[in-house]
């Protein structure tokens, strides 16, 4: 992936010669925040701070319902944190309880439904995607306007999502699992309270940062930096930096495509009264976010635009930056099962998006304003 993402930012750079105003179109933010979570919740795993949602999980006796509870805590807690980081949250607590009951088989499909569950679950909120967050400035519609329109998609997704998982394990009503709680939960050790303390304020305040959209957000990263070194340095070691330059790349290549005056001229002609498979359709090379800044100014169908952005990352991994995160998580755990998490998650996706795609276009024509 990240080979793939560094030569699409090299291809662009050739298209649209780079100067500061690349630099500029770069989104910082999104990439700010990435690097805050990725580095806060490295610490929650190391310092055993999901035990909370483990004791939890462990009332759940069957893997339907451990399944429904880990797929819908994604669904609702994307609404409010993006899509992104709840799946920063879920992964790989999804790993470490999927291998406590010893079955890891079910992991892949269930971390693909959980993939959907952002991306359809955080369509609801205005600041429950980056493309969401973008156009809903843009378009200066109102919050419960937004809400109103993007609801039938959400609930109708939550339904099919339950019905995916009781269809997954048909086969196994009766079946019990017991999940030792205790046996996956570390021991919180009395020294190291201060750095377990730390990282929750810090994961609050970034939950603010992102909830508020404060234009402050630089200072957030400096105050993440200066309390890690101070707490626990070592921990930056352990940051996936290979998906923040996966991410990095990503926008390169869509900041250079966007300003390519030939480009723009093509797009506008091309995209007006199309804007749901243009959407659905760019998405697949540039992805859904860069995508929403590429076509917002050529579009005349604003429900048409939205709907397909939120829709495009059910076809492929590229088609949304949180199924590249979903994607490096598993990998990061399984080395070299990287093929088949793009199998699973293509079938499982596609399932979705062919019954999804035909009312998500009928309803592409009911106007936001």
């Amino acid at each position: 992936m990240l080979l793939v993402s560094l030569a699409a930012a090299l291809i662009s750079l050739f298209i649209t010669p780079p100067d500061l105003g690349l630099i500029k179109k770069i989104d910082w933010h999104t990439l700010g925040t990435l690097f805050m979570m990725l580095t806060v919740l490295e610490g929650f795993k190391q310092e055993n701070l999901f035990n909370p949602l483990i004791r939890l999980a462990a009332n759940f006796k069957s893997m339907a319902g451990l399944s429904l509870f880990l797929i819908f805590g994604v669904f609702f807690s994307s609404m409010f944190v993006t899509n992104d980081v709840s799946l920063i949250i879920f992964v790989p607590l999804t790993i470490m309880l999927f291998r406590g009951v010893k079955r890891e088989e079910c992991i892949l499909p269930v971390i693909s439904m959980e993939n959907i569950a952002a991306i359809r679950g955080s369509l609801l909120m205005p600041f429950g995607s980056p493309q969401n967050l973008f156009l809903y400035q843009q378009s200066g519609t109102g919050a419960l306007n937004f809400m109103l329109h993007m609801s039938p998609l959400c609930i109708g997704s939550g339904i099919l999502l339950i019905i995916f998982v009781l269809v997954m394990y048909r086969k196994e009503k009766g079946t019990k699992i017991t999940l030792d709680a205790a046996n996956i939960c570390g021991e919180w050790e009395k020294d190291k309270k201060v750095r377990r303390i730390a990282y929750l304020a810090l994961f609050v305040m970034i939950l603010g940062t992102i909830v508020s959209r404060t234009k402050f957000w630089p200072i957030a990263i400096i105050i993440v930096i200066v309390t890690v070194c101070a707490v626990n340095i070592k921990l930056f070691s352990a940051v996936d930096y290979v998906l923040l330059l996966t991410f990095l790349c990503f926008f390169v290549f869509s900041s250079s495509i966007s300003a390519n005056p030939a480009i723009g001229s093509f797009l506008k002609k091309a995209v007006a009264n199309h804007e749901y498979f243009w959407a659905i359709g760019l998405s697949q090379i540039i992805s859904n976010v860069p995508a929403s800044i590429v076509l917002y100014p050529f579009t005349e169908n604003f429900a048409g635009l939205i709907y397909g952005l939120d829709t495009a990352g059910l076809c492929s991994l590229i088609g949304s930056l949180a199924s590249v995160i979903n994607y490096r998580l598993y990998v990061r755990d399984y080395p070299g099962r990287g093929g088949a998490f793009i199998k699973t998650f293509t079938l499982i996706s596609w399932a979705f998006f062919i019954i999804v795609v035909v009312p998500g276009y009928f309803l592409s024509f009911w106007p936001f304003f």
